[in-house]
């Protein structure tokens, strides 16, 4: 009764409360945006105050990725077992105290814990938040609004940048901007907090949990349909495990080929970013791109900033992408401009052409939000519904330890091999995603998941 529910609701329409829940859970990436990117445009007011060595620094850049990472896994198997709204409301309530407290930081240790620890939260959202948009929206309008990841992390940026930029030209003491640029991240958290106070529980989270009475209730708000077929009553039902989660996803070839390539993607995307794009601020001000002559670097937070705006151009634009080419195409078309821009950029910053180097980071970033605006899509999408959280979490591993890697390693890459090697290594990433969505992924765009049954995969192994 519970697998014919949950393959009803995944072929509904939502309603307006569906599409509002979604927005709530996507909006989290504006907040991740805010606290992994604004820490970039002041990294050099950090730097002044506390100097770090180059592991110190490592660190500092790449904490956050290293706690979202660990919050991923957490995040996404607690999800599973005590339902959506209980992890959402948690994580946000973490993320406002973190954010606050790291503006207060004494030393550079305190804040190399205090990015650690706030990534926690911040990957316990998204892995969740994946999940309660794949179970509360209907079939096609889940995809478009995952997709959308890229956008509000352009969006993000791009406050971000804004907001420092204003603080910056005020002559605020840069020792005060640091620290405030950090902690208000903690107001739109808190926004969304009480924004999201009173969105339910996903009905197919509390199917999955024998919640049957509930799930009726929920069911009926969301997608007008009381599930009949469940009886009036809850049941104990077995809890998922994780090992039964990659059994599952092992046995389709369409989850697997799917899933495989979305671990991939995310690694790919991950690393390419963090690598390059998280780093934009600094590469343009020691390639003397907007600096003025008496070092101001409001011309570089500008260019910065256009660059942004460019690139949230392009997230919006993923959706309707993913929609005319599919998944295989978005990624295609995002990798391949991701890897030109790079090559580019590389042979620019070896020529110290500054306009070039502008122009590849553009091309790099717009494709950038192509071919990662579908990877935790997929990764979620093609999970059965009682393991998804813990898909999602799984994916976003693949996420946040190639950014930790990325941003950790990018530095000392650059002392290694120079800013021309360390690019050109970047773009191989590039061109690994590209190979894996031409050649592993299958097209999965309006995809239902539906698990098979053993007598079903016995005769596709027969």
């Amino acid at each position: 009764m519970s697998d014919k529910a949950t393959e009803v609701l995944l072929n509904k329409n939502g309603t307006a409360s569906s599409v509002r829940g979604g927005w709530m859970m996507i909006a989290t990436i504006l907040i991740e945006a805010w606290d992994l990117y604004a820490i970039s445009f002041v990294l050099v007011f950090i730097k002044a105050e506390y100097h770090p060595n180059d592991f110190e620094l490592g660190l500092l850049t790449a904490g956050v990725q290293g706690g979202a990472l660990i919050g991923a896994v957490i995040g996404g198997l607690i999800a599973d077992r005590l339902g959506r709204k209980r992890v959402f409301i948690l994580t946000m309530v973490l993320f406002i105290v973190l954010a606050i407290a790291q503006g207060f930081s004494h030393s550079v240790w305190d804040l190399i814990i205090m990015r650690i620890l706030i990534g926690i939260p911040l990957g316990s959202d998204i892995s969740n938040g994946y999940a309660y948009i794949m179970e509360s929206m209907s079939k096609g309008a889940r995809e478009k609004m995952g997709s959308r990841w890229q956008a509000m992390f352009g969006l993000g940026e791009v406050f971000s940048i804004v907001v420092i930029t204003i603080m910056y030209i005020t002559n605020m003491d840069h020792g005060v901007l640091w620290r405030v640029a950090l902690a208000i991240g903690a107001v739109p958290a808190f926004i969304l907090l009480l924004a999201r106070l009173d969105l339910p529980e996903t009905p197919l989270s509390l199917i999955q949990r024998g919640k049957f009475v509930k799930a009726k209730e929920v069911s009926l708000k969301l997608f007008q349909d009381p599930l009949e077929m469940l009886p009036n009553q809850d049941y104990e039902l077995e809890k998922p495990k994780v090992g039964d989660f990659l059994k599952v996803i092992w046995a389709d070839k369409t989850k697997r080929r799917a899933t495989i390539f979305a671990w991939i993607s995310n690694a790919c995307q991950g690393a390419e970013f963090t690598a390059f794009g998280f780093y934009l601020p600094v590469i343009l001000v020691t390639a003397g791109v907007g600096v003025a002559s008496n070092s101001n670097i409001t011309g570089t937070n500008l260019v910065t900033a256009l660059i942004y705006v460019l690139a949230t151009v392009s997230g919006f634009l993923a959706p309707t992408m993913i929609a005319k080419t599919g998944h295989r195409g978005v990624a295609m078309w995002g990798y391949g401009l991701a890897f030109a821009g790079l090559v580019v950029g590389a042979f620019a910053l070896g020529a110290n052409i500054q306009w070039l180097i502008v122009l590849g980071a553009a091309v790099l970033m717009w494709g950038h939000y192509w071919d990662a605006s579908n990877g935790m899509t997929i990764a979620s999408m093609v999970a059965p519904a009682r393991f998804r959280a813990t898909a999602s979490g799984f994916g976003y591993v693949f996420v946040k330890a190639a950014s930790f890697f990325g941003a950790f390693v990018f530095p000392l890459m650059t002392t290694g091999w120079g800013k021309v090697g360390a690019t050109l290594a970047v773009a191989v990433l590039s061109l690994i995603g590209f190979l894996a969505a031409k050649f592993i992924l299958p097209e999965v765009y309006g995809y239902v998941e539906r698990e098979a049954t053993a007598s079903e995969l016995e005769a596709e192994r027969a």
